[in-house]
């Protein structure tokens, strides 16, 4: 059970929304108004249900930044004019996104405090080596929700680059040490095959690094525009995280189902498994 006067016992969550999840991929710059504000409404429910849980958010860009990005290569590195322009470009229409979600978010009643990634994330050769971990931790403490997102950043070797939500994720993680992530995307957790092109797919209620492996060939990329990759690599990082930890569990959910979210958020009461999606876990 949470406990209201000690901070230590807790949980500290971290919850993604994904960018094919709260905008159309296949459309340029068009969000999901309505399933953004579900979304709102279940996290404000939650909160309001378990008002000790400290809740950190991210956001992927989908539409919005991923078509600068990449137009730009901006992925790949940052070094002409025009490049530098993508990067800013990239940068302002993930910001647009982020403005929309943190909106949604204040209007259901949850304090959503946007940190913005590419003004204190340092990166090396694509990899982030510092961060806004201060900024994080104190909005956690003082009871805010802390917002980042999927961003540009400075990068020593290839002068600019892209840090997706995962990225920034298993970052912050490494210092933080999260209970629980939640994944929420369009599809509810990793399947046998992709289930929008095959019918027979079957969904894994829970996976863990040894069976890895077993489903390596049915996870695909991402069915819209995504320069940070597909489910593959989304499923490889909460590997490395459940392996540098041992006591998280990674969620992997559907954000369109109603009640999904708010369900994979609230499951720890009791010790009760999440029966939501896809769980994964250490050996």
């Amino acid at each position: 059970m949470l406990h209201n006067s000690v901070e230590q016992q807790t949980p500290l969550v971290f919850l993604k929304l994904g960018g094919s999840l709260i905008t159309d991929k296949r459309q340029p710059e068009l969000p999901r108004l309505a399933v953004i504000q579900q979304l709102a409404s279940e996290i404000a429910k939650v909160r309001a249900q378990f008002p000790a849980l400290r809740l950190l958010i991210g956001h992927g860009s989908g539409s919005y930044g991923h078509v600068h990005a990449k137009r730009h290569g901006t992925r790949d590195g940052v070094h002409t004019a025009e490049q530098w322009l993508g990067f800013a470009a990239t940068a302002d229409a993930a910001a647009q996104l982020n403005r929309i979600v943190v909106s949604a978010l204040l209007a259901a009643g949850v304090p959503a405090w946007s940190i913005q990634p590419s003004a204190a994330l340092h990166c090396a050769d694509g990899r982030i080596v510092e961060g806004h971990i201060e900024q994080v931790q104190g909005a956690l403490t003082r009871g805010l929700v802390p917002l980042v997102y999927g961003d540009v950043a400075l990068d020593d070797v290839r002068g600019g680059t892209i840090a997706s939500t995962e990225e920034i994720f298993e970052w912050l993680a490494s210092q933080l040490h999260p209970a629980k992530l939640v994944l929420a995307g369009e599809v509810d957790g990793i399947y046998t095959a992709d289930p929008q092109l095959d019918p027979t797919a079957q969904r894994l209620a829970e996976l863990t690094p040894a069976k890895r492996q077993t489903i390596a060939a049915s996870l695909g990329g991402s069915h819209g525009m995504d320069v940070t990759g597909g489910m593959a690599s989304k499923v490889q990082q909460a590997m490395n995280m459940v392996q540098q930890n041992a006591e998280l569990e990674v969620i992997i959910c559907s954000g369109l189902i109603p009640g999904n979210v708010q369900r994979a958020l609230g499951y720890f009461e009791d010790g009760a498994i999440c029966k939501v999606g896809t769980r994964i876990f250490g050996d």
